[in-house]
């Protein structure tokens, strides 16, 4: 390191004053440092311990172990990998932590999970197995004060609301839903996008049961809006059929993450198993 360099980091600023990091080399330094990029995060699904992938949200099919599906995403280098548990709350159970630990062990990347967590002791426990983020649904939905006791127990960074929405009503709306979306919450979408902020989650997931498996794209409109009511970063789940479909929905919203099952799982028309990896 330069004398230049050391020294702006033994000496606070004065008042008023503009930090030594000015200089032109390390000024570029900085700017690369600080670049963020979009995450492209394969969504993982699981159904009595092995994976499925569904179609808005019916009609699963089985695409695989986790565990060997872990290991091909290690190989793969993915920026981060989305496991949700889709008969956990529906069946009024908690997280599988014995069969986690054998995923979490295994995995080289940043985990999310999500399935059945409904207090803060789970979410410790996870973070204990290796995760780094833990997500809730239906009981953020039901609780929103269950938020800000999760990211007080493992950190706000770690805490992720994912938000599943369809078209319902007579008006065809769109609103939220929990029980894979089988029940209508009471709440608007409008009101719990920023509440999920306010009660201290560190990213917001919206997944588009409507487009779920479809591969036709990610609603852009709904990611705009999401966008501009929240500063917290926010991924983007359902729709996904080509890293083309990623690259709009970047360039619609900016830095974001770009999640997709369906995509990551299936490959051709026939839509025959393949777990694969791609960026736009």
């Amino acid at each position: 390191m330069c004398g230049r360099a050391r020294e702006c980091l033994w000496h606070a600023v004065p008042p008023r004053k503009e930090p030594c990091e000015r200089d032109a080399g390390l000024r570029e330094f900085r700017g690369r440092r600080l670049m963020l990029r979009s995450r492209i995060i394969p969504c993982l699904l699981m159904q009595d311990s092995g994976l499925v992938k569904t179609r808005q949200f019916g009609d699963p099919k089985y695409v695989g172990d986790p565990i060997n599906a872990v290991k091909i995403y290690n190989e793969k280098q993915v920026d981060e990998l989305s496991i949700y548990d889709i008969d956990a709350t529906v069946q009024g159970r908690g997280p599988d932590f014995d069969h986690l630990r054998s995923i979490a062990v295994e995995s080289r990347m940043p985990l999310c999970y999500g399935g059945g967590v409904r207090s803060a002791a789970d979410a410790v426990k996870l973070i204990k197995l290796g995760f780094e983020k833990v997500s809730v649904s239906a009981a953020a939905v039901e609780r929103p004060a269950l938020i800000r006791e999760l990211a007080d127990a493992v950190g706000r960074q770690s805490v992720v609301v994912t938000v599943d929405v369809k078209k319902g009503g007579l008006l065809g709306r769109l609103g939220v839903f929990t029980h894979n979306g089988k029940r209508a919450a009471k709440v608007k979408l409008a009101d719990f996008v920023p509440m999920i902020e306010d009660q201290g989650a560190g990213e917001i997931v919206i997944n588009h049961i409507d487009r779920d498996g479809m591969m036709q794209g990610y609603d852009l409109e709904l990611a705009r809006s999401v966008r501009a009511a929240v500063d917290i970063p926010t991924t983007m789940l359902g729709g996904a059929g080509s890293v083309d479909h990623m690259r709009e929905l970047i360039d619609a919203i900016g830095t974001c993450g770009a999640a997709a099952g369906s995509l990551f799982v299936f490959n051709g028309v026939y839509r025959a198993v393949l777990i694969s990896y791609a960026r736009p």
